[in-house]
């Protein structure tokens, strides 16, 4: 008997729990509304993404840090979208962050395009594609100058072209 009622007050204690951290997150914040040039069904984008670049991109997934080659990649070239090959980032603004993720101070002009994150109990800044609205990362203000920003991006929701000579 004593069993069973340690467990249910354990049961009791963690459902209180959940819903006391619950109540303390900040309420999700309402995307803007926008309309995207490149536009595709789930299933199409299924069909033109890996795996893992559909959940980044189209499900908001963050890829483990250090996972991706991009991150170490120092070629001169341009960085584009995985999802829609709208040029993102120059590697003239890349830096190596320490994070484990492919960091730039400065996006391409008329590339990204930011919203509100407020899943995980934080408030973020979330990078999107300006043309296809795929996830891209966040963007966090401890990057180094010019700007001060620093452009944490999934390396999946990338493609990298290297610069002709």
């Amino acid at each position: 008997m004593s069993i069973r009622r340690n467990a249910l007050l354990g049961i009791t204690a963690l459902a209180g729990g959940v819903v006391l951290w619950r109540g303390l997150m900040p309420a999700p914040t309402a995307r803007v509304a926008r309309t995207y040039e490149v536009t595709h069904t789930q299933a199409e984008w299924r069909a033109r993404l890996t795996p893992s670049q559909f959940g980044v991109l189209r499900q908001a997934d963050t890829e483990r840090p250090g996972s991706s080659p991009l991150d170490k990649e120092t070629r001169a070239g341009t960085y584009h979208c995985a999802g829609c090959a709208l040029p993102l980032f120059s590697s003239r603004t890349k830096y190596n962050s320490g994070t484990g993720w492919p960091s730039f101070y400065q996006a391409l002009e008329n590339a990204v395009v930011e919203d509100t994150d407020t899943t995980w109990g934080m408030a973020r800044v979330e990078a999107l594609c300006r043309r296809c609205g795929g996830h891209l990362g966040h963007v966090f203000d401890d990057g180094p100058k010019p700007t001060g920003l620093r452009y944490c991006m999934n390396g999946l929701a990338l493609n990298f072209t290297e610069q002709v000579a």
